[in-house]
């Protein structure tokens, strides 16, 4: 067990004394602890820990000097058992001050009491980053199972120093009040909660050289880290949170123009019976860029949509409003809006359109104008084709609506739907014969822009490419 630190118990551990019988639960929210025939010297370690904060040694004297060399050996494992929980945080203290504290962010995180080498240099890690919480500076890592709370200035201006390789004895210069034990224990903190990596001689830096990590980028890390369990202990799934302050969004978004044009609608039941086998769908399914000379027909469009994204069904069921589509959809919310660009279709004016999948008609949103012309020609960019496109579907997605139900887990949700509407749409285009082609990025700022919608409200998350197959393309 490491003495450098300060120790201390997470807010979130409560000491609750029994005197009848001499016990001290210890209890987190899901784990407890009893401890029976609680000694003089047991009692006050385990209140130091809960109200002050002591080093790991300083709590063993003085359960020794009070219950004497076998209570000592005792609360040594206690003290491992309380870190193996995750239970305990570890803290750098300067001048009485806290710089800085480790603090575990699951049940089994565990300190790996690394020591810092006097001749190595050590550098922030690139997965590290800050952010404020709660009005305090975080330091975070999705490589890591705690958070460093930055509680003093010079915390804060340390970690700017190791952006840089740094000797811990660097880290004394320019900023007053370090000395190189403090500079040492505050690299030994980052070192053991995977903030900062030992620099090799070649000025490597440890993950820089694993070929698994090095192909991980820093957004997509952290990204599946925290809408993941395993790493966090942040609320996550259908929590509601924003029950009773916010007001949902309806299921359906209003229509965004009174100008309309109303769809096709298919017969299913002949559908049902003229349609290929699912499993010729499936094997013949590929995605498509070259186009017939004739274009897709407003019908065609129209059944397209049909078949892919029109609400079949409206519930009421509290505390929201829930539909049935032909896709599927966490809790049925469908938070997910098409926009169609037009550039080639019989039948349909060239322009930017809305669906409204209830009514399964078009609004129109404007004509032909620089912003339809850079989201075409994007997706062309997109997907390397030479044709001129026919008709681009733009994906959006009303991020509250999802968000006001799902917490951690929210935007995750959005790509998963995502990918469950193109394989719908790929398959549908695929049954109609139509050339479908999935788009693998887009402009969302570029998209808000031609809508005129808030980013942080509604915004692309995906773009699909649809028009007449060639009757060559085998």
């Amino acid at each position: 067990m490491s003495q450098e630190f300060v120790l201390s118990f997470k807010k979130d551990i409560s000491l609750i004394e029994q005197p009848e019988g001499d016990r001290i639960i210890l209890q987190s929210s899901d784990c407890k602890l009893t401890f029976k025939q609680v000694t003089s010297g047991l009692r006050t370690a385990l209140n130091t820990l809960t109200t002050n904060k002591a080093t790991a040694q300083q709590l063993i004297d003085l359960v020794q000097q009070r219950d004497g060399i076998h209570a000592k050996l005792k609360f040594y494992y206690h003290l491992q058992k309380l870190s193996a929980l995750g239970w305990l945080c570890y803290s750098v203290v300067i001048d009485d001050l806290l710089l800085a504290s480790a603090i575990p962010l699951t049940c089994d995180y565990q300190f790996s009491h690394k020591n810092v080498d006097v001749e190595c240099k050590y550098a922030l890690s690139r997965f590290a980053y800050c952010h404020q919480v709660e009005e305090q500076i975080v330091l975070e890592s999705p490589l890591s199972y705690a958070k460093v709370v930055v509680s003093n200035w010079r915390g804060a201006a340390l970690i700017a120093k190791l952006a840089k390789p740094q000797h811990f004895r660097d880290l004394t210069v320019e900023i007053s009040g370090i000395t190189e034990e403090i500079a040492q224990k505050f690299v030994a903190l980052l070192l053991n909660t995977q903030m900062v990596f030992e620099v090799a001689k070649n000025a490597s830096v440890e993950h820089t050289t694993n070929i698994t990590l090095a192909q991980w980028e820093f957004h997509d890390l952290l990204f599946h880290t925290r809408s993941r369990k395993g790493r966090h202990t942040n609320l996550a799934g259908g929590t509601y949170r924003f029950l009773g302050q916010i007001e949902t969004l309806p299921a359906v978004k209003s229509k965004m123009s009174a100008e309309t044009i109303d769809l096709y609608k298919p017969n299913l039941e002949t559908l049902k019976a003229l349609d290929p086998s699912f499993t010729s769908v499936l094997e013949e399914r590929k995605s498509i860029r070259d186009y017939n000379k004739i274009p897709i027909t407003a019908q065609q469009l129209g059944e397209f949509l049909y078949r892919s994204a029109r609400v079949r069904t409206l519930m009421k069921i509290e505390p929201t409003e829930i539909s049935s589509r032909p896709y599927p959809a966490g809790g049925a919310i469908y938070e997910l809006e098409l926009y169609v660009v037009v550039n080639i279709c019989e039948g349909i004016s060239p322009g930017l359109y809305h669906y409204a999948p209830d009514m399964h008609q078009l609004c129109w949103l404007s004509g032909r104008n620089e912003h339809t012309e850079e989201l075409l020609q994007g997706a062309i960019r997109g997907v390397g084709s030479d044709d001129e496109l026919q008709v681009l579907i733009v994906i959006a997605a009303r991020f509250q609506r999802l968000a006001w139900k799902y917490e951690s887990i929210a935007y995750a949700t959005i790509l998963k739907h995502v990918g469950v509407l193109y394989q719908t749409m790929y398959l549908v285009a695929t049954a109609m014969e139509l050339a479908p082609c999935a788009v693998g990025y887009g402009d969302s700022d570029l998209f808000a822009q031609a809508v005129g919608t808030d980013y942080y409200a509604e915004t692309s998350v995906g773009e699909f490419i649809l028009g007449s197959k060639d009757s060559n393309y085998r």
